[in-house]
């Protein structure tokens, strides 16, 4: 038993769990959805909020910047809305035929016997249908997303009378002594909170699991939080990134490691179960 344990502890392998932005990383950038859905949020600022459309990029801009996401800053300052309405909204009129299957992708992923999730700070319907558009719907145990760390929100039918909205334009034009920005009750990363929240959730170990992620502050996030970091659909890594990679499909280039932990998996699964054969022959 002690040669047993001490095979298996020598054979660990050092990660046990790859993390999967969405957006921008299973799928690239060009293929167009980032432009669609931020013209998206822009028009529901207009359509449903009542934000004049002169002021939408400095504000949308200035809340993405400061509280992760458009939508967090949004309720950050107050807005009052339905949050399956907004996503509704902003994912359900994008182009999904954009995206494409990724065969060599799913190849990859399904040749490491690792648990794979999905972190995302989208909304699940978006998620699913993105990964049935990838072809990769079956590749991962389970998607963190937006509901996972947030509970529904619907406003109050006077809502819109109370109010008060944070200007927050005015606030970074002219800054008051002792004024702060208000607190977003979204959980999103790159909070810390989120993604700590996240772990809780998921029962992930940061110091044994690979981050893959293609904004950059997400990637630094991720590391003050203890994950080991790729940032994709970069050539060169960012702060905070322990790897940079153009495509996804260069994964085993970038982190052939993993397939030498595959390796040791399977032996470590056969020798448990000679061990085992052994002594159930020998009792």
């Amino acid at each position: 038993m002690e040669f047993e344990d001490h095979y298996r502890q020598s054979q660990r392998p050092k990660f046990d769990c790859l993390l999967f932005d969405l957006d921008d990383t299973l799928y690239p950038y060009s293929s167009g959805i980032a432009a669609a859905c931020t013209k998206n949020i822009q028009d529901y600022m207009v359509e449903k909020l009542g934000i004049e459309e002169s002021k939408i990029l400095e504000l949308s801009n200035l809340l993405y910047k400061n509280y992760g996401t458009t939508m967090a800053g949004l309720r950050a300052v107050s807005y009052q809305f339905d949050y399956d309405d907004y996503h509704s909204f902003v994912h359900g009129r994008l182009p999904y035929e954009k995206i494409k299957p990724d065969p060599v992708l799913r190849s990859i992923l399904l040749s490491l016997p690792i648990r794979k999730l999905i972190f995302t700070n989208g909304d699940k319907v978006h998620a699913i249908k993105a990964l049935k558009r990838l072809g990769l719907e079956d590749c991962f145990e389970g998607i963190i997303c937006f509901e996972t760390l947030n509970q529904p929100f619907s406003p109050t039918g006077n809502s819109k009378e109370t109010q008060n909205i944070f200007d927050i334009v005015g606030h970074f034009a002219q800054p008051e002594p002792g004024v702060e920005l208000p607190k977003t009750p979204v959980l999103c990363k790159p909070s810390i909170e989120a993604m700590e929240y996240a772990f809780k959730i998921a029962n992930i170990n940061p110091q044994r699991t690979i981050f893959f992620e293609d904004s950059t502050r997400n990637i630094l996030a991720g590391k003050q939080v203890g994950l080991h970091t790729v940032l994709v659909g970069k050539s060169h890594r960012s702060q905070g990134a322990d790897y940079a990679l153009e495509s996804l499909h260069n994964i085993r280039e970038a982190l052939p490691e993993l397939w030498v932990e595959a390796e040791q998996r399977r032996a470590v699964q056969y020798h448990s179960g000679k061990v085992a054969l052994e002594t159930s022959v020998s009792a």
